[in-house]
């Protein structure tokens, strides 16, 4: 049997020439996936955080958010690290500045009453 799998590794060794494979075709399927993590992945999560990053630093009083939670308010005062938002008439919360999710068009809040 022995014989019988040395006489088709010999062939194997024979058809490809005798050549052992390079290194460079070992790691290049691994530096091929790597990049498509990298654009697929990676680059646009960082992207997506930038713009959030960017979007929080740039809240003003009267702007209309939704939390991350899916209340949508108004912002009435806006501190360092927290804002109080109004989420209805005389319905007041403070929140984490990160605690928002997206900044909503003007009028949202109009909009949303009438629903």
């Amino acid at each position: 049997m022995e014989s019988l799998l040395s006489f088709f590794i010999s062939d194997a060794h024979a058809a490809a020439g005798g050549q052992e494979p390079s290194a460079l075709a070992g790691i290049l399927p691994l530096v091929l996936i790597m990049v498509v993590f990298y654009f697929m992945l990676i680059r646009p999560q960082s992207k997506r955080m930038k713009e959030q990053k960017l979007m929080i630093s740039e809240l003003k009083k009267g702007d209309e958010i939704v939390t991350n939670g899916g209340v949508l308010a108004k912002i009435v005062n806006v501190g360092d690290n927290f804002l109080t938002v109004e989420a209805g008439e005389g319905i007041t919360l403070l929140l984490q500045r990160q605690a928002v999710g997206a900044l909503m068009p003007k009028g949202t809040m109009k909009e949303a009453k009438n629903v």
